[in-house]
């Protein structure tokens, strides 16, 4: 008994590590993205599909299991020992590996996590039915429910542990090893389990609640299985995306709705006692109401309350759906196609909202149809007990529940279409871009406006006289209007270099001789500064030489130096915020480097730091310390004429580029400021500690 609840434990415990762990390695590589976290749970639960799969036909197999599935660990071990030659770590590619464009990132990253951990993934999510088969055949007259509760209990600590202690005191590359080492001892666990089930009697039907014999699961029952389980698991990934979008990417706000998530299916298959229809229903209903009010008063709303309102509502539709999976069970001899069925239905959501919301949904509306079809699972419960569920009741239930969802899909996608208020809307991997027209400033003067999410990325007057004037953040008192006015060789061929183009305002401040480059990971934001659509005119109409430089702006200057050398920027302009959602790894030790490599002597780096619900200050306070460059921040208050309140961080090596009137007029006083914020690195960060 000890050595399969051991197994279990352990593979439960890699299995919800590695996504966190794997998450954050590869995220930098696609533009600190939140669809990186949802693509990244999509493979997940693919591969957690194909590992039920697997099981249930080795299971089916009366011989050859042993020498199969213990070949398949010895390969699988085999493959992250030669990785560590040539790898930082057993499961963290090297930079070889890095994407070279930005067409195809759902692609990249699937082909990422294949080499580096699928076949691992692959042997763990097998594990669990695998061990309570095989602890059936060693132990028939037991019942494996504890091993179940040992594998929850696993599955919770792995994923709470990451955040709380190893994340903060581990390097990637040691948790890469740390993880490919327990991997390596429970392959030796797993192996002598299937050594000792080659040479044990014929598996009997394992004894367990409720232990009564029928016939095979009817078709209804089936999709209904899928149905419960595709709601909870595009709940999941659409509040990840809400909350993600709004927030920052950070691997706690994504552990976070996957606990609330595991805990609903620790708790609803823990017994009858586990699951109250009546309270859940009542916590589904307030916790909506308490959802739609913060979403419509999202900028005035603490960070803090916007999180347990998204959080409360996952929680309680999880337990609607995973409550009503526990009652609809089947009885002992069928557990494996169930549990087959909950994880298909699972992948099935995940596809649904990673792979087919993005094509057909001009926003983020597949949390809606995930509300939609919760509330069709409301409405269709009956009160009746679990054995005297009629077969056409569940027949109406599934076809109820699949109507509402294609019923939603459709409309959401009609409305999205014809009455989304917007001159331009277009959805990709890398958010949501739309182009609207409003009356701006005072007198009123017709204006198209680019945003993403809440955060609006750039505004450009219509009229002809007005189009060159500096809009929203990037005016001439703002921070990166005074550094680029104010420089030495501003109208002696100034070099400007910008990360996160926006509309591309920046380039108007451009002087014959200039040159500025530009770059932005999103090809539609591209596409718009360029001129696409006639909505914009700042690139097309700027009189320095401008070159746009399409994908991940690390990654392309850390290209650029290795290839062509420095760019020696005069300015280098950071802006870089997606809806609030912060980039971390444009803000580390290691990119502050990078900006300085590229950077002229005489050269000032303007970080732009406005933000609803981070601080950034003691960020750009601590780099400035470590590569000892001056810092001043300049707070703009905004005006009637289409600027925005700012808030801009300059950093230079020769103090005297910031010494001067015009930017020590709008500067704030940071004498005796000082922080304790750990310095940041790619190793190294943490969000909350900044949360305003």
């Amino acid at each position: 008994m000890p050595i399969f609840a051991l197994s279990i434990f352990l593979s439960a415990f890699l299995l919800f590590q590695i996504q966190p762990l794997i998450g954050k390695f590869i995220l930098p590589w696609f533009g600190g993205a939140p669809a990186v976290w949802s693509t990244v749970m999509l493979f997940f639960q693919v591969l957690l599909t194909d590992g039920y799969a697997y099981a249930y036909w080795l299971i089916g197999r009366s011989k050859k299991q042993t020498i199969t599935h213990v070949s398949l660990i010895a390969l699988a071990v085999a493959i992250l020992l030669s990785l560590a030659f040539v790898w930082t770590s057993p499961i963290t590619p090297d930079s070889s590996w890095k994407p070279q464009d930005v067409a195809a990132p759902v692609f990249d990253i699937f082909k990422l996590l294949l080499v580096s951990v699928g076949l691992p993934y692959f042997i763990l999510a097998s594990n669990s039915p695998l061990m309570q088969a095989w602890f059936s055949r060693a132990f028939p007259r037991e019942s494996y429910a504890r091993l179940y509760a040992v594998s929850n209990f696993g599955s919770l600590l792995g994923l709470l542990a990451y955040p709380v202690l190893i994340e903060p005191n581990f390097s990637l590359r040691i948790q890469g090893w740390m993880w490919s080492g327990g991997f390596a001892f429970f392959g030796l666990l797993a192996s002598r389990i299937a050594l000792q089930n080659g040479r044990a009697s014929p598996l009997s039907n394992p004894t367990t609640d409720p232990a009564r014999t029928s016939g095979h699961p009817t078709p209804a029952l089936t999709s209904l299985w899928i149905a419960l389980s595709a709601t909870a698991s595009m709940f999941l990934l659409s509040t990840t995306n809400q909350i993600s979008q709004e927030v920052a990417v950070i691997p706690f706000l994504w552990v976070l709705p996957l606990a609330l998530y595991l805990l609903s299916f620790i708790l609803t298959f823990s017994g009858e006692h586990g699951y109250n229809r009546k309270f859940y229903a009542g916590m589904f209903i307030a916790s909506t109401a308490l959802t739609v009010f913060v979403m419509l008063d999202a900028t005035a709303i603490r960070v803090y309350w916007q999180i347990l309102a998204y959080s409360t509502l996952l929680f309680s539709a999880c337990m609607l759906c995973h409550g009503e999976l526990y009652r609809l069970r089947p009885p002992a001899e069928r557990l494996t196609t169930f549990y087959l069925m909950v994880s298909i239905g699972g992948a099935i959501g995940g596809l649904f909202v990673s792979l087919i919301a993005p094509l057909i949904f001009n926003g983020y509306w597949e949390f809606f149809v995930a509300l939609a079809m919760t509330i069709a699972i409301l409405l269709s419960m009956r009160d009746r007990a679990r054995d005297s569920i009629p077969r056409n009741d569940v027949s109406a239930r599934a076809r109820f529940i699949f109507f509402v969802f294609g019923l939603a899909t459709v409309m959401l996608v009609l409305i999205g279409a014809y009455f989304s208020g917007s001159l331009y809307v277009k959805r990709n991997f890398y958010g949501v871009i739309r182009v609207r027209e409003e009356l701006i400033g005072s007198p009123p003067q017709p204006a198209r406006l680019m945003a993403h999410g809440i955060t609006v990325h750039g505004l450009q007057f219509i009229a002809p006289e007005d189009r060159d004037l500096p809009t929203t953040y990037y005016v001439r008192e703002g921070g990166a209007g005074l550094a680029i006015l104010n420089h030495p060789r501003y109208h002696h061929g100034l070099r400007v270099g910008m990360l996160g183009v926006g509309v591309g305002t920046l380039a108007t401040y451009g002087q014959p001789g200039d040159v500025y480059r530009l770059y932005e990971i999103n090809p539609v934001v591209t596409d718009l500064a360029e001129g696409e659509g006639g909505y914009f005119s700042f690139v097309r109409d700027s009189k320095a030489d401008v070159t746009m430089i399409l994908g991940d702006a690390r990654l392309s200057l850390e290209r650029e130096l290795e290839e062509t050398g420095s760019q020696n920027f005069d300015v280098l302009v950071l802006d870089t915020f997606s809806s609030d959602s912060i980039p971390v790894h444009l803000i580390t030790k290691e990119a502050m480097a990078l900006y300085l490599e590229h950077l002229a002597p005489e050269g000032i780096i303007a970080a732009h730091i406005t933000n609803l619900h981070l601080d950034l200050q003691p960020v750009f306070w601590g780099l400035a310390q470590y590569y000892g460059l001056s810092m001043v921040r300049v707070n703009y208050e905004g005006d009637s004429g289409g600027g925005y309140a700012s808030h801009w961080i300059l950093l230079a090596r020769n103090p005297a580029l910031l010494d001067v009137p015009a930017i020590q007029d709008q500067a704030v006083d940071l004498s005796g400021y000082s922080t304790s914020l750990r310095l940041w690195t790619d190793d190294y960060s943490n969000l909350f500690q900044i949360l305003k």
